[in-house]
């Protein structure tokens, strides 16, 4: 029997993506809390496994040739897990490309955009209505970029659920505290109540998600999801 991972965690949207990913592969874990509120993502020891001082990170005692490894980076680590298991990668050469891109996507644009645009909207100290409106205004045009994408194509890479899906929908499924709308990204809509239905997907995004220091950010909007 393999020995359980370790998941270096905190129920944020980059957290969700290996939760998720975790759950959705079946894999055993062990959950680590890093209350990134009280900076234990600033601790030596967890500077050893993640040394950009970031979550999540994970352990996985059943690494290459049979030997520990510690990975960070959630992309690193989504690649790490679907190479391992082989699941939602794809089966071609030109699916694994897909799933790159729009992983490379999210990872470059969707997460650090939408990031900010919860930053200056919620969190930062002085009102700046200049990055409000960039960073509000680029989350838009991406999900305008997503919505077109989903018109032509079930899911991000193609017709198949990958790591792309998984690392896109946890900051989407908070579009309304980004100030966005779904009322002219129908296609969006319908992605994020799909994979809302995967039971695999509820647990990852619900792991610890009594934490959450915004409970604003309701994780099922009534209007969308009918929870």
């Amino acid at each position: 029997m393999q020995q359980p991972l370790d998941l270096y965690y905190w129920p944020t949207p980059n957290g969700w993506k290996i939760s998720i990913a975790l759950e959705e592969m079946a894999l055993p874990y062990s959950t680590h809390l890093i209350n990134i509120g009280k900076g234990d993502q600033f601790s030596p020891d967890f500077l050893k496994i993640a040394p950009n001082n970031r979550m999540p990170a994970i352990v996985d005692p059943n690494g290459p040739d049979g030997q520990p490894i510690s990975v960070f980076e959630s992309g690193a680590i989504l690649l790490y897990l679907a190479r391992k298991t082989g699941q939602f990668l794809g089966t071609t050469e030109r699916d694994q490309v897909a799933v790159e891109e729009w992983l490379m996507w999210q990872m470059g644009g969707l997460g650090p955009m939408a990031g900010q645009t919860h930053h200056f909207l919620k969190y930062a100290p002085e009102d700046i209505a200049y990055a409000k409106a960039r960073y509000r205004d680029e989350t838009a045009r991406l999900y305008g970029v997503l919505d077109r994408r989903l018109a032509e194509n079930e899911y991000l890479a193609g017709d198949f659920y990958s790591i792309a899906d998984i690392s896109a929908w946890g900051w989407a499924s908070l579009w309304e505290g980004q100030e966005q709308t779904l009322e002219d990204k129908p296609h969006m809509a319908r992605w994020l109540k799909a994979l809302w239905e995967r039971p695999a997907l509820r647990r990852g995004r619900t792991l610890h998600t009594d934490l959450r220091a915004d409970r604003s950010d309701t994780w099922v909007q009534a209007d969308l999801f009918g929870t």
